[in-house]
């Protein structure tokens, strides 16, 4: 099995596309070992010691390092945990309850019934050009609400936390959002 890897435009990062699905709906994103015991995979990553955080996608598993960690010396491990895991065909969940993890949905306030027109647009360009170029660099970006013209955002994955996320979101996301939808102002990452 070859696993190929790609840098990710966060350097802490790094994307490893094993030739298969990973997830085969939605993403997992793990930021802490303790929500990493629920998935031998992201457990088994967590305890190499320097990983900091875990995200599974449709066809690829983004780790990212410790600050000050040399990939050069952890890449070899990752990529061991998941040739023995992705060899072995191990389940990538703990049996018992994988329905609680999905990404929450509250943002904090209900959106306005009203604009459910715009919120529809919104989600849309979401999941047909911005998601797909998101997880292209190996991590996802959920909608989180719309109010008064500020549209809320979670990056996940290699993009929460990368230092051209802030870029993107201004320059990139809410730019597009903009022009299609002129009632948006503003994005903000929540």
């Amino acid at each position: 099995m070859l696993i190929e890897t790609e840098t990710t435009p966060n350097p802490a990062t790094l994307k490893f596309l094993p030739g298969r699905t990973v997830m085969d709906a939605g993403t997992r994103d793990f930021a802490t070992p303790e929500a990493a015991e629920a998935s031998p995979l992201a457990d088994a990553l967590f305890g190499l010691g320097d990983v900091t955080g875990v995200f599974f996608g449709g066809d690829f598993v983004s780790v990212t390092a410790a600050p000050g960690t040399d990939w050069a010396m952890l890449k070899p491990d990752v990529l061991s945990v998941l040739l023995d895991h992705f060899s072995a065909n191990m389940p990538l969940f703990r049996a018992g309850g994988s329905a609680d993890f999905s990404v929450p949905s509250d943002h904090g306030f209900t959106d306005d019934p009203a604009d459910a027109d715009i919120v529809e647009q919104i989600q849309d360009l979401i999941a047909t050009r911005i998601r797909p170029a998101v997880q292209g660099d190996g991590g996802d970006i959920a909608y989180r609400g719309f109010d008064k013209g500020k549209v809320y955002l979670s990056m996940h994955g290699a993009c929460a936390g990368c230092p051209s996320s802030a870029a993107t979101l201004k320059n990139g996301i809410e730019q597009l959002l903009r022009y299609y939808v002129p009632e948006v102002t503003e994005v903000r990452a929540v």
